[in-house]
């Protein structure tokens, strides 16, 4: 079966550039999953382009289908998805300062790194 999970990313771009809370990503978000959305994802970067640490914690208790957080494994990543245990964790291979995600990992040769992350998750 497929499930939609709704990437909410470039909605918190929007609401960055306009300097307040236009649109309200938390509306958003809430109005993705009343209109059928199987779940909420959203890719947390360092530099906080668009989702935000503090929006994953508000976002957390608000979010009723699967809660999806993707993002590079760092020290502080981890932290954010430990404290909030999403349902779901992807693991993607960019470097912090990476425009966007455009590869997937080569398992083989990051196998100990990868291994060491999902024993953790």
């Amino acid at each position: 079966m497929t499930n939609l999970s709704v990437n909410i990313n470039k909605i918190a771009t929007l609401r960055n550039a306009r300097g307040e809370n236009v649109p309200d990503l938390l509306k958003v978000a809430a109005d993705c999953e009343a209109f059928g959305a199987d779940g909420i994802t959203v890719h947390p970067r360092p530099d906080e382009r668009h989702i935000r640490r503090d929006d994953v914690y508000r976002l957390r208790p608000l979010v009723k289908t699967e809660f999806n957080i993707e993002g590079y494994p760092s020290p502080e990543f981890m932290e954010l998805v430990l404290q909030v245990k999403p349902e779901q964790v992807t693991l993607v291979p960019d470097a912090p300062g990476a425009i966007t995600s455009n590869a997937g990992w080569d398992v083989g040769e990051h196998i100990e790194f990868l291994t060491s992350i999902v024993d953790r998750l």
